[in-house]
């Protein structure tokens, strides 16, 4: 009931509803006369009153969370005495803070009011629409008899045609996305409004994990998953106090001789409980709670710490790799951080290389990121662009950011030795960076066969479980030891001749 009023308040706030006034009011004339009409004349504006104290006061605007789970519990309870279902939908927009960055925070609003707009232009009468401050929009299904997967999927489709048609923005063309997580009434944890939001909201949160654009149902699992990330989250600053996140390093070969070419510096969290955690169980945790910057000062000092010791060792480690995000790089204070952090270790600063993901630098419009790692550069720093190939980057933004070296993501390598459509792919990439001056990896190495293929390409470093998995630095001491016997008998490598 409270969904079919609503949807009644919202269809006589329209304006084109203005548009049958004159009719309304010549038909009144016609069946009572003069009464009538002074009826209308004196009723209306009082209706119109009524219409819109009403629909503050129930929610009809797209506000009232309080009042969304009161009606939610009543929907909940019709669901259970009528045998119809109901479903909860939470849909989260991508990218809200680039839209601000882009066009400002005015622009942004107007932008989200639209999207609002539309999707409650696709709703069905009965259903309901509500605004929460983080921005999200929730929508809530009237009772229906009928309610599968493929339906509620087939609905959250809908809601994301219209939210991702184009929009115009201050004479731009704006496409927005959203991701969609939805629950349905009867896989509820409890049979109660807030249970059923709740489930809602942890499909959405995965959804948009997964996306941009995507769309995840609610399960059991889905809630176990959220139980761990949340326990992770309350110990990630103690982990990090005591020294329980640390830095393993992946070796990096050259193809021409086979020596050390670097290592790479990656994250492990020795969890007291759950044993040894990899970046991708943790690194989302870290970065909701704004530690990231902490984990990279750990992971700095780790990395320069270990090639100080290889140093003493005698082994040669020409550099260590460390990963960068946006928000890292953002930080005017970094390149001051890192030179500090380098005289400590008495290193140069050609023995640090920093690594950038590729989608940070093709979706970058941030000055503050462009001057740190011309800086950096500058300084003396490698800069590595990450995973090249998945994020679109121009050449133009290539050029801006001062690279040193393109590190070819995993997805073109795989199979390289036997794919000749692979092959083609990295030869056009090792041929754009031989033009451009860059140096080449390949990530993701797994084969011998794999690792001959890039070299006879002419890619001239490899990375991958293929040459070795991460490891300790004390293991890695004892891996270069066999690594550089290996060599010693081991047959060179060499590009094929072109």
């Amino acid at each position: 009931m409270i969904g079919y009023l609503r949807q009644a308040i919202s269809s006589f706030r329209r304006t084109e509803v203005l548009v049958f006034l004159p009719a309304l009011t010549l038909a009144a004339f016609w069946i009572g006369g003069e009464g009538a009409l002074l009826m209308i004349a004196l009723g209306l504006p009082l209706v119109t009153l009524v219409v819109v104290l009403v629909g503050q006061g129930a929610g009809g605007g797209p506000t009232g969370g309080t009042r969304m789970i009161e009606d939610l519990d009543t929907v909940m309870a019709l669901q259970a005495e009528a045998g119809r279902t109901t479903a909860c939908f939470v849909l989260q927009f991508d990218d809200p803070v680039g839209l601000i960055d882009r066009y400002g925070r005015t622009t942004q609003s107007e932008i989200l009011a639209c999207c609002n707009d539309r999707v409650r232009g696709a709703m069905r009468l009965g259903d309901s629409l509500t605004a929460l401050e983080d921005g999200s929009l929730v929508v809530v299904l009237a009772p229906v008899y009928r309610l599968d997967l493929e339906t509620m999927v087939q609905i959250a489709g809908r809601i994301q045609a219209v939210v991702h048609q184009p929009i115009m923005a201050r004479a731009d063309v704006v496409h927005v996305t959203c991701s969609i997580g939805f629950c349905h009434g009867r896989r509820a944890p409890e049979p109660t409004g807030r249970s059923l939001l709740d489930a809602a909201q942890i499909a959405a949160d995965e959804a948009r994990r997964h996306g941009p654009g995507a769309i995840r149902a609610f399960s059991i699992d889905m809630a176990r998953a959220k139980v761990n990330r949340d326990a992770l989250r309350d110990g990630v600053e103690i982990a990090l106090a005591d020294g329980q996140i640390k830095a393993h390093f992946q070796p990096q070969i050259s193809t021409d001789t086979g020596a050390i070419s670097g290592m790479e510096a990656l994250a492990r969290w020795y969890h007291p409980d759950r044993g040894c955690l990899l970046p991708g169980e943790f690194l989302p945790v870290i970065e909701g709670t704004g530690l990231s910057e902490r984990l990279n000062q750990v992971m700095v000092a780790e990395a320069l710490s270990a090639l100080a010791d290889w140093d003493r060792a005698g082994f040669s480690v020409p550099t260590v790799s460390v990963n960068f995000s946006a928000a890292e790089l953002n930080d005017p204070k970094l390149p001051e951080r890192l030179k500090w952090e380098l005289d400590r270790f008495d290193l140069t600063t050609d023995r640090l290389t920093i690594e950038v993901l590729e989608t940070v630098v093709a979706s970058s419009e941030n000055d503050m990121i462009a001057v740190n790692i011309a800086t950096l550069a500058a300084m003396g720093c490698g800069i590595d662009l990450d995973d090249f190939g998945t994020g679109n980057a121009s050449i133009t933004s290539i050029r801006r950011f001062a690279l040193r070296r393109l590190k070819i993501d995993r997805s073109f390598v795989t199979g390289v030795d036997e794919d000749r459509e692979q092959q083609k792919l990295v030869a056009a990439i090792l041929s754009m960076a031989e033009r451009l001056g860059l140096e080449t990896m390949a990530e993701g190495v797994e084969s011998p066969a794999e690792h001959t293929m890039l070299a006879q390409l002419g890619c001239r470093h490899v990375q991958g479980y293929g040459i070795a998995r991460p490891m300790p630095a004390d293991e890695v001491t004892v891996w270069m030891g066999r690594h550089i016997e290996r060599i010693a008998t081991t047959p060179r490598i060499g590009q094929k001749a072109r």
